[in-house]
């Protein structure tokens, strides 16, 4: 089962990153500021980027998912986890929808996250410009907490997993999938934003990621 999670969420990070790079288009031009302008060096750069937002997903994981166990061990358990399954389930379904371009619901969910990142948001200003390799770790590490709909979908799967282990394996894979979008760069680039956009990639995800979303819900339902 922990396979197939694994490639769900990484096909959700993948078919969403053309969200992520609208997202983090900004961040993109910050990243770069204090950066040598050898290619070579960039990635290094890049990567410790990358490196710091995907551990702030782990992270996300864990203390969601332990979060989870704890409550479900205070309360009725099996009802606990069959509620919050269910509402996994109706999350995953709703960003299947976005990414189909079906429906935009997910936007509204975004907003729940600006209030903290209202008050991460300046912290992130201490690490600019990125003079130093190590100094972009920190700083993708903070931008991994910026308010994403695709992020917070994913995080309600990963909460009710079963375990933190298995939390931190889910949003490893979503932010595996986002990868490839945003190292890739020049005509590698255009190419994966093109196929990104294809309608027909997008929306044979997006149903993938329904059906996957009405089959969790229907598991926790006949669990009821």
């Amino acid at each position: 089962m922990i396979e197939l999670n694994f490639m769900a969420a990484f096909i959700i990070g993948l078919t969403g990153a053309g969200h992520c790079i609208s997202m983090c288009g900004g961040i993109a031009a910050a990243v770069t500021m204090g950066m040598p302008n050898k290619p070579q060096q960039q990635w290094v750069y890049l990567l410790g980027y990358n490196l710091g937002r995907i551990s702030a997903y782990i992270v996300a994981g864990l203390i969601l998912s332990q979060a989870v166990i704890e409550v479900a061990e205070l309360a009725d358990a099996s009802i606990t986890l069959i509620s919050l399954r269910i509402i996994a389930s109706i999350m995953m379904i709703i960003l299947g929808l976005y990414i189909g371009n079906w429906w935009s619901g997910l936007i509204y969910i975004e907003r729940v996250g600006h209030y903290l990142w209202r008050y991460i948001s300046p912290i992130t200003q201490f690490f600019l410009p990125l003079t130093s390799p190590l100094k972009a770790i920190p700083f993708g590490f903070l931008w991994g907490w910026l308010p994403c709909g695709l992020v917070y979908s994913t995080l309600t799967w990963a909460a009710v997993s079963g375990s933190a282990i298995n939390g931190m394996v889910i949003m490893f894979a979503f932010g595996l999938g986002t990868l490839p979008a945003m190292l890739a760069v020049g005509a590698i680039a255009d190419k994966l934003k093109t196929l990104l956009k294809n309608s027909y990639f997008k929306r044979a995800n997006a149903l993938f990621i329904i059906i996957y979303g009405m089959h969790t819900g229907y598991i926790a339902i006949n669990q009821i």
